[in-house]
């Protein structure tokens, strides 16, 4: 059997065309489109931890709750 690992790269692993949508939309795609991973909203600036989560993606978004960046497995 494959690991979450292997699994969750068979899938959709980044959201370019996400920038500029709302947080929350972008979430709801995010899951819908790989049920495999588990995203969540993160505030621009936030400083976390460089650790890879094979099952993860930030949705870095600014003070509106606007998409900053390419959200991406890791």
């Amino acid at each position: 059997m494959a690991s979450i690992c292997e699994q969750v790269m068979q899938g959709k692993t980044s959201w370019p065309e996400l920038v500029g949508l709302d947080g929350k939309s972008a979430v709801t795609i995010i899951e819908q489109e790989n049920p495999l991973v588990d995203a969540q909203t993160i505030a621009e600036g936030t400083i976390i931890p460089k650790i890879y989560i094979c099952d993860r993606v930030l949705v870095w978004v600014n003070e509106n709750d606007v998409v900053v960046s390419t959200p991406m497995v890791g």
